[in-house]
């Protein structure tokens, strides 16, 4: 539908998600349930089929391209230490609001109501689950975390082999653009896909479920509202000295693309391509979208834990000390590459309570709520990745100011045939001292 704006079609799609949600529900309407069912986890399968070769070859790529980029290190640690700057920053939000409301107090919900997830994560279960026993198993049982580490020693060892890996580096190129090509039309199915998700949550569990977890809910979207709409731009305007409004502006069919898919990897190409157009180099961009993609995780890994924990211990009737909320914000800044950028944030949850010896039975009583806060969580990781790169790139002076300020929204389908811009010789050399 060219002549419609994309974000009026996904909007249409949520407006007929809730709508034919509800009807299936309401008079079990079975083909219609079915329907929405289908097409949502079409969606979802279609996103998750390139998600492994993407993020292999993004991650390899990104760090090869660094070599075309002076003080390629110092950009590498300043984008981590501000991806754990934001982190504290949501960590203590969501802890705030969730001993200001008590989320799991007034829910109804008891011990009995929660189940043992089927998955589940521990520390010795991150750390031992970086590295593959071969090289087949992550990309068939899509173990990101895994792909990434693989992905980081190939490009590494490329880096070291120097002109004997330019054949590998050109064909990891090739694919990788003919991946994010793929994924363009993925994309483009983005108000089906979100018609098919809300009006299968919708069907599944109806408005009573929400209002049991109404406060919980509420916690969630009001916390990452206060990053998304907050944090991100003081930073901006405070860290890099640039306009919030031009940022929005720019990054926001990636914002609206990452609350329908719930997926940052998935996300990832059109995260790149509107980096690029607020003005920040393509080689460093390369580097910090695909890196921010699989570990920044504000939302999901942030935010989301912190007063999920404290819902959890509500519920439990355990009493929380300042202790275990240290343990929190430890978890949150270090253990967020478990979320790995894909749906849910289950992974990160069970480490989260079995860290601070929780019952895991607690991640039962979220799962069936997830849906509906992950696409919150997700839209606020997307922003903060998009964000972080353009504060990195600014702070470092290879930022195209000119171009942040010229940037406007584009439409989905003007960023797909929109060339790549070329980066300056200034941009490429990096900043001076």
């Amino acid at each position: 539908m060219p002549r419609v704006p994309f974000w009026a079609q996904i909007l249409a799609g949520l407006v007929l998600g809730v709508l034919f949600g509800w009807i299936a529900r309401q008079w079990e309407v079975g083909w219609l349930g079915t329907s929405l069912t289908e097409i949502g986890e079409i969606f979802v399968q279609l996103l998750k089929l390139a998600v492994a070769p993407l993020v292999f070859f993004a991650i390899v790529i990104s760090i090869t391209n660094l070599r075309k980029v002076s003080n390629a290190a110092r950009l590498a640690t300043r984008t981590l230490l501000w991806f754990m700057i934001t982190s504290l920053i949501a960590v203590a939000i969501g802890l705030a609001i969730g001993l200001l409301t008590d989320p799991g107090a007034g829910s109804g919900l008891s011990a009995r109501d929660g189940a043992e997830p089927e998955e589940s994560g521990s520390w010795l279960d991150f750390l031992t689950g970086i590295v593959p026993t071969d090289v087949i198993t992550p990309f068939t049982e899509l173990n990101v975390l895994q792909i990434v580490f693989m992905a980081a020693v190939v490009g590494i060892a490329a880096l070291k082999l120097g002109p004997a890996a330019e054949p590998l580096l050109h064909l990891g190129e090739s694919v990788l653009a003919l991946l994010q090509k793929a994924l363009w039309w993925v994309i483009r199915l983005a108000p089906l896909g979100s018609l098919g998700l809300i009006g299968t949550a919708i069907k599944d569990y109806g408005w009573n479920l929400i209002g049991q977890y109404a406060t919980f809910t509420a916690d969630i979207y009001v916390g990452c509202a206060l990053v998304l709409f907050g944090v991100y731009p003081l930073l901006l305007s405070a860290a890099a000295r640039v306009s919030p409004l031009r940022f929005f502006r720019g990054a926001w069919p990636a914002i609206q693309l990452a609350f329908v898919s719930r997926s940052s990897v998935g996300t990832m190409p059109l995260t790149q391509k509107v980096t690029e157009r607020l003005g920040v180099p393509r080689n460093y961009a390369s580097f910090a979208v695909p890196f921010g993609s699989t570990t920044k995780m504000d939302g999901c890994a942030s935010i989301y834990p912190a007063i999920a924990a404290i819902f959890v211990a509500q519920v439990f009737g355990v009493e929380l000390g300042l202790g275990e909320y240290l343990l929190i914000v430890f978890v949150s800044v270090i253990g967020s590459a478990a979320t790995a950028g894909l749906t849910g944030a289950t992974v990160m949850l069970t480490l989260t309570l079995s860290t601070l010896g929780l019952p895991l039975a607690g991640v039962g009583l979220l799962l069936a709520i997830d849906p509906i806060l992950d696409m919150m969580r997700t839209a606020t990781n997307v922003a903060g990745q998009a964000a972080i790169t353009v504060i990195v790139a600014a702070r470092e002076g290879i930022l195209d100011r000119e171009a942040y300020d010229s940037a406007r929204g584009a439409d989905i389908s003007a960023l797909d045939a929109e060339p790549r811009r070329v980066d300056s010789e200034a941009q490429v050399a990096g900043a001076t001292a």
